[in-house]
């Protein structure tokens, strides 16, 4: 692991840096926040995961989060969204390829020998931070925007124990049912739907739901939100009886306007879990 910056941020360290990624066979960068409270001991983790054409820099210079994960003594790692590099493959399209990893395992060529990110977010990455900073790994949680709202929601329901509580910010709620999704999905996992199944956060929630409270905030503004298909989140949770709350903001749109203005509450709802 290499360190790439690190530069002093309301009182502690927002850190970058780059190694080289077995699950995806190429360097991948992460940031990584650590809270002054490091100081005094082990801090537990929040994961951000970001959404289509983004990488790891975006939420850690637009969400705003470092300010409030510093007043809870929370650590924050911002993954990449994707593999990178030479001889990764790409498409011409924004929203396939680079920038565009869904959170899954590829399985379909060209993409399998380094599209897998489910692996990289849910194993390799844990891993790696755990080894080499002083976080409490026994108290996670995890959030994400639009993309990365869809993939917190299916590590969370995907990892049982894992995740001590989960939140989205606009996440692509039921990406087998929408243009963003079936795409990527057929793409990545091939034509078979019954692949797709656990990648698809309503249906994951219909049939196992989450063992831990649940926040999720869209914008009723949200430019995307015909692709992102709130109601069918909304559904899953209630038929499922899930403990959560669901927030339709008024005039909010899919920015990180947006996702700043509501960083607070969703730290702060992670602090109060992961303090339990």
């Amino acid at each position: 692991m290499k360190t790439l910056s690190e530069n002093a941020c309301f009182g502690g360290v927002q850190g970058v840096y780059t190694h080289a990624s077995k699950a995806c066979a190429c360097d991948m960068t992460f940031g990584l926040f650590l809270p002054e409270a490091v100081k005094r001991g082990p801090v537990p983790v929040l994961w951000y995961l970001s959404g289509l054409t983004c990488t790891h820099e975006n939420a850690m210079v637009k969400a705003g989060a470092q300010g409030w994960a510093a007043r809870e003594g929370i650590a924050l790692v911002f993954p990449d969204t994707s593999p990178r590099g030479e001889g990764v493959a790409d498409d011409e399209a924004y929203d396939l390829g680079k920038g565009a990893g869904f959170y899954v395992n590829a399985t379909e060529e060209p993409w399998a020998p380094h599209y897998r990110m489910w692996d990289y977010v849910a194993e390799e990455l844990p891993g790696l931070i755990g080894a080499n900073f002083a976080l409490d790994m026994e108290r996670q949680a995890i959030t994400g925007h639009s993309m990365g709202g869809h993939g917190a929601l299916t590590l969370a329901m995907g990892l049982p124990g894992r995740f001590r509580s989960v939140s989205a910010f606009a996440p692509i709620c039921n990406p087998s049912g929408a243009d963003w999704g079936r795409k990527q999905l057929t793409a990545y996992l091939g034509a078979d739907e019954t692949a797709w199944a656990r990648h698809d956060a309503s249906k994951v929630m219909r049939e196992t739901g989450f063992d831990g409270p649940l926040l999720v905030d869209t914008g009723t503004k949200d430019q995307f939100i015909d692709l992102l298909r709130p109601e069918t989140l909304a559904s899953a949770v209630a038929e499922r009886r899930q403990q959560g709350e669901l927030r339709l903001q008024p005039g909010y749109d899919h920015s990180y306007f947006f996702v700043a203005s509501f960083m607070e509450d969703h730290v702060s709802f992670h602090a109060e879990a992961l303090e339990a």
